[in-house]
């Protein structure tokens, strides 16, 4: 239960806070590459208590919501064995993906959020680039995440070709034996490579659904995708061997938001020193004496759209995960600014080359809930 310190009476609803100890994305990847198991987790899908292997499918930007409400275009996801599973805190690619791959909360791996304050200067994590450029020289990835992706184990990671370089990948895959795909037809093929190699836990990506959401939101384009997406994992499906398994899940769910981003009041600009994270979760820095102000006026102006707290606020009330060192607490801001409302908070210094329509970030129940769907053969 959320219960955050607010200089106002008015009523807010609970954010859906990770289940960290329980059915969460970080949860996954310990199950099924532990070095002794007995039984799969209670709160997983039913799932072939021996597989030969098993595929792990993650559709990023597939929330749990937005498939329920669209099962009848989504017939093979509508019938695979599935449960609602809570995403990380922020909701967002960069930290979402790295607690799957990691089994790790974002206050253990940290990498916080889309974008974090690193050294003094606010980092892309997902381009690992600031305003001068690529920053892999400066920000070591493994050393700003420095724990092994799959366990130590060397998984075959199916992914993007054109991401092999990147520093996220660096952060989030390293280790894992990667194979490209060009288009993502080359998906089910390179599964069944992977598998015929003799791999027993194959990691595969797929970013289409979360690509088109952002850029045309919910609509005929979204639907469009997400029969390519399920066609997809047909594929996969029928390219496995006998007694093999798949799970499928995502990063995040997706809100709309139709309306202009908020840009910050005076009042609140005169107070802070700078801006990261996204605009479903905005982290404002500030200076220690002026928290407590800066919570306040944010509260005061944006408290019937957003949940304002400040950063020992979130961590104290276990929003990144039980244990938050030092240093990845330096990585957030003062105060954040979460909505639950369907808006986005501006920063002229987060742009891309077009306006988003579907957000992600906060923690309501569209963005946090995802699924995890089990098929057999």
């Amino acid at each position: 239960m959320f219960v955050a310190i607010l200089v106002t009476t008015m009523t807010q609803p609970d954010p859906i806070l990770p289940n960290f100890n329980g059915a969460c994305i970080r949860g996954i990847m310990p199950a099924l590459l532990a070095p002794r198991r007995s039984a799969w987790p209670e709160w997983f899908p039913d799932l072939a208590r021996n597989p030969r292997a098993i595929v792990v499918l993650v559709l990023d930007g597939l929330g749990w919501e937005q498939l329920q409400s669209r099962r009848s275009i989504a017939q093979t996801l509508a019938a695979l064995s599935a449960v609602p599973i809570t995403s990380v805190a922020p909701s967002t690619t960069a930290t979402a993906l790295t607690s799957i791959t990691t089994g790790l909360t974002p206050g253990e791996h940290g990498i916080v959020g889309y974008r974090a304050e690193l050294g003094g200067r606010v980092v892309n994590m997902l381009r690992w680039r600031d305003d001068t450029g690529d920053v892999q020289r400066t920000h070591v990835p493994r050393t700003i995440q420095p724990f092994a992706p799959f366990l130590g184990e060397q998984v075959p990671v199916i992914t993007k070709a054109e991401f092999a370089r990147t520093g996220f990948t660096e952060a989030h895959l390293r280790g894992g034996r990667l194979m490209g795909w060009r288009l993502p037809s080359n998906i089910p093929t390179l599964v069944r490579e992977a598998i015929d190699a003799g791999d027993r836990v194959v990691y595969a990506y797929y970013d289409g659904i979360d690509h088109v959401a952002h850029e045309r939101g919910f609509g005929p384009f979204y639907d469009a995708e997400l029969r390519t997406a399920d066609r997809l994992v047909a594929d996969v499906i029928d390219a496995l061997p006998d007694g093999c398994s798949l799970l499928v899940t995502a990063d995040h769910g997706q809100v709309q938001v139709d309306s202009p981003a908020i840009a910050l009041e005076s009042e609140v600009q005169r107070l802070i020193r700078g801006q990261s994270g996204e605009g479903r979760f905005r982290w404002l820095h500030t200076a220690p004496a002026q928290v407590d102000d800066l919570q306040r006026v944010c509260t005061d102006l944006y408290g019937d759209r957003a949940w304002v707290v400040t950063r020992r606020q979130a961590i104290d009330q276990g929003w990144f995960g039980p244990v938050v060192s030092p240093p990845v607490a330096a990585r957030f801001g003062d105060v954040a600014l979460v909505p639950f409302e369907a808006v986005t908070f501006d920063d002229p210094a987060d742009s891309g080359s077009f306006p988003m329509i579907c957000r992600h970030g906060s923690l309501t129940s569209a963005e946090m809930l995802v699924p995890l769907l089990a098929a057999n053969r």
